[in-house]
């Protein structure tokens, strides 16, 4: 954990840092994910992620149920950081990237994305029309997870992992059928899209979409894969965030 804040843990340290990186995890996942990006950043980058309740470290807490209350969650501990003179990038996966852009508005409202870029995977732009599907059942919730591909094998075959991880992801599908962003907010900082060529929850056009959501710089940059395509470029997905936290963009 970074200190003893249960929100954020550090995975690759730096003092003083060049510039800081948060991961924001998706639906059903944890700071852990992140930890092989984490080792591939340059000396100097202070890499950590977002971990939500009631998973690892955090198992037993409650869950937090929306989106929204994610970020309002966590201003505590982004406020602090957002007013460093160095380069802060929230990079967020999926339901993460939702979360992540809803901390960005929040550091808009307090005029704090001075040193902020924002870095949005796997996530459809708020004003694009497409509905997050909602499950109810959790054999449609375990065939999802099997067609996007971001669970673990031997997770979905163990019964007695399957039982402390699907209330996990229950919960996290949910937050993010319920979650309907203003469709025309805008935040006064970089924003990088990146999107597999196959994933079957965005389409190019939907991605393309998020540089109505900024008013500074934009790139899009497209990779082969699924909803899970970064897990397959993870030196291409270092690189890109590090270009992003280095230029100025705006």
């Amino acid at each position: 954990m970074e200190g003893k804040d249960p929100w954020i843990r550090r995975l690759r340290g730096a003092a003083p840092p060049r510039a800081r990186v948060l991961f924001f995890p998706h639906a059903g996942g944890a700071a852990s994910f992140y930890a092989p990006f984490a080792r591939r950043f340059p000396e100097g980058y202070h890499v950590a992620a977002v971990q939500y309740p009631g998973r690892q470290e955090r198992f037993g807490e409650p869950f937090v149920a929306t989106v929204e209350e994610l970020a309002d969650r966590l201003m505590p501990s982004l406020r602090r950081w957002a007013a460093e003179p160095v380069p802060l990038v929230l990079v967020g996966h999926s339901m993460g990237a939702s979360v992540a852009f809803e901390s960005m508005l929040r550091l808009v409202r307090d005029r704090l994305t001075a040193h902020c870029r924002l870095v949005v995977s796997g996530r459809p732009a708020p004003s694009a029309s497409s509905e997050t599907p909602a499950f109810d059942s959790d054999q449609e919730i375990l065939d999802d997870l099997a067609d996007l591909g971001g669970t673990a094998p031997e997770i979905v075959r163990n019964p007695e992992l399957m039982d402390l991880f699907l209330p996990v992801v229950r919960n996290d599908y949910r937050a993010v059928a319920r979650y309907r962003p203003v469709p025309d907010a805008v935040v006064d900082a970089p924003v990088l899209c990146l999107t597999g060529d196959r994933d079957p929850r965005v389409t190019p056009e939907e991605a393309a979409a998020w540089k109505s959501h900024t008013t500074a710089g934009f790139r899009l940059r497209i990779l082969a894969g699924g909803h899970f395509f970064l897990t397959g470029h993870p030196d291409t997905v270092v690189r890109l965030v590090v270009e992003c936290a280095d230029a100025d963009g705006r």
